[in-house]
């Protein structure tokens, strides 16, 4: 039986109030404390802040005040507080 090599992880976006995201995905861009970084499959364990937006696959885009990231076991876990909507004027 051979292993094949498995290119996304699972991630799991959650705020105090609701589930924001769940799914299997290619690549995870956050700003964090520490700078920029790309999470991808099998990335090292670790645990940071988050300081900025959340682009997903390089196309969804999350607006996030701050939250705490832990990606352990080819899993990617989010604790964010949301941004407040951006209101527009309706002239």
């Amino acid at each position: 039986m051979s292993l094949q090599y498995k290119g996304t992880f699972r991630c799991v976006i959650i705020s105090a109030k609701r589930l924001i995201f769940e799914d299997e995905i290619n690549s995870l861009f956050i700003t964090g404390d520490r700078g920029e970084y790309e999470l991808l499959a099998y990335h090292y364990p670790l645990i940071g802040i988050v300081q900025g937006d959340i682009v997903i696959d390089w196309e969804k885009r999350l607006s996030v005040k701050g939250g705490v990231v832990r990606f352990f076991a080819n899993e990617c876990n989010i604790m964010i507080e949301e941004a407040p909507a951006k209101q527009t004027n309706g002239d």
